[in-house]
C-alpha cells in the first residue's frame, strides 16, 4: 500500500527504497507525487528531517515463459557509492595515499587517486564509517575519522552549511549548534579564500560555492 514517509536524520533515498522493497530509488524519486521534493532537494541522497517522501505501491511484473525449462532473470540495480576526497593543509589533493575505510565494521584497503579521491560501493543500509589515512601529508595521519553516512543536510540549511565548512577545514563549530561567532568567522574565511563578498552571511552565492567545492 502506498504511503507517505517522513525523513529522519541520516536517511537517504537509496536506503528508503531498500527498506520498502524497491530495487531502484528512481522509482520513488521520479514519481509525480515527489516532483516538488525532487525540485527542492535536487539530490536524492541529501534530504532533510521532516521532508515528506511518497512511497508508491510495489508493482508486480509478470513474464511468460515455457514450462519444463530453466529460465534466468536479471534485475538491474543501482549502486550506492561512498566518495571522499583527501586534501592537505594547502587544499591540494593527496594522491596515492594508503587508506583504511571501515564501513559498518568491514575494513577496506584503498588508495587515493590523482585527485585525492577514494570511493567504495556500499550497501543501502550502511550507517557509519571510519577513515584512517596513512600519509604524513595530512595532520590526521593514522587518526580515526568518523563518517556519518546520509547525515549531510541541504546547503540551504544551517546544519548543511556548517557540515560543509567543517569538511573543508573551516571549523564552523557543532553542526547542530546555532549560528555563532565561530560560524560567522568560518564563513568570512571561506568567502575571503573564494573571492566572495566578505559579510559572514552564508547567502545564495556562498552556498553555491560551498556546494561546488564540497562536491554536493
Amino acid at each position: 500500500m502506498s504511503k507517505t514517509y517522513t525523513v529522519k536524520q541520516g536517511d537517504h533515498l537509496f536506503g528508503i527504497a531498500e527498506e520498502n522493497g524497491f530495487h531502484s530509488y528512481s522509482i520513488i524519486w521520479d514519481h509525480p507525487q515527489n516532483a516538488q521534493l525532487k525540485q527542492t532537494r535536487q539530490n536524492p541522497n541529501i534530504l532533510f528531517p521532516g521532508d515528506q517522501v511518497f512511497i508508491p505501491d510495489l508493482e508486480l511484473r509478470e513474464e511468460s515463459r515455457s514450462t519444463n525449462q530453466r529460465h534466468k532473470f536479471q534485475v538491474s540495480t543501482e549502486q550506492l557509492q561512498l566518495r571522499l576526497v583527501l586534501e592537505d593543509v594547502y587544499e591540494k589533493p593527496i594522491a596515492g595515499a594508503s587508506c583504511n575505510l571501515i564501513v559498518d565494521g568491514d575494513s577496506h584497503k584503498l588508495t587515493s587517486d590523482g585527485s585525492g579521491l577514494i570511493e567504495l560501493p556500499i550497501q543501502p543500509d550502511a550507517k557509519k564509517a571510519v577513515l584512517i589515512v596513512d600519509s604524513d601529508e595530512t595532520p590526521f595521519e593514522n587518526v580515526e575519522i568518523p563518517i556519518k553516512i546520509g547525515h549531510l543536510d541541504p546547503v540551504d540549511k544551517l546544519s548543511g552549511q556548517k557540515a560543509r565548512l567543517n569538511n573543508l577545514g573551516y571549523f564552523a563549530g557543532d553542526v547542530g549548534g546555532p549560528a555563532d561567532d565561530a560560524f560567522e568567522s568560518a564563513v568570512e574565511e571561506f568567502q575571503c579564500d573564494q573571492n566572495l563578498t566578505v559579510d559572514g552571511k552564508c547567502g545564495p552565492a556562498t552556498q553555491a560555492k560551498l556546494k561546488q567545492l564540497h562536491g554536493c
